[in-house]
């Protein structure tokens, strides 16, 4: 399901990691897009992206998400909102994480939206 405005594209986000949908995550990047996989860890295009949401698939996470505000100039938008995932390592061990994003959106051809920049952490620290 596609995204019809910026707000919507962190929420069908959420959704589609709860479901453990993959493809429908990935489909809410450009192809180009680019994405803070963890702090220091920057990767650009939607096959690299799709490896690093697998992996976080794997954890079977529980994850809410509420979106705090978007800020949006024609077909641009930076959109803030704050996460928690709890999950399982490849140990067993359990992950808790939470944050901030800072996320740059993008209006498609089709008048969809699409992240450009996925920063789920937040903050310049650890580039």
């Amino acid at each position: 399901m596609p995204a019809h405005a910026p707000e919507e594209v962190a929420q069908l986000w959420a959704e589609s990691l709860t479901a453990g949908n993959l493809e429908a995550l990935v489909e809410l990047y450009e192809p180009d897009a680019t994405l803070v996989a963890q702090p220091g860890e920057v990767v650009t295009g939607v096959e690299a992206i799709r490896e690093v949401l697998s992996a976080l698939l794997a954890m079977e996470p529980t994850f809410n998400l509420e979106v705090r505000k978007v800020l949006q100039t024609g077909d641009l938008a930076l959109s803030f909102a704050d996460w928690t995932l709890s999950g399982t390592g490849p140990e067993g061990e359990a992950i808790e994480m939470a944050a901030q994003t800072s996320d740059v959106l993008r209006r498609q051809a089709d008048g969809t939206w699409c992240f450009v920049i996925d920063n789920p952490f937040g903050s310049a620290h650890g580039f």
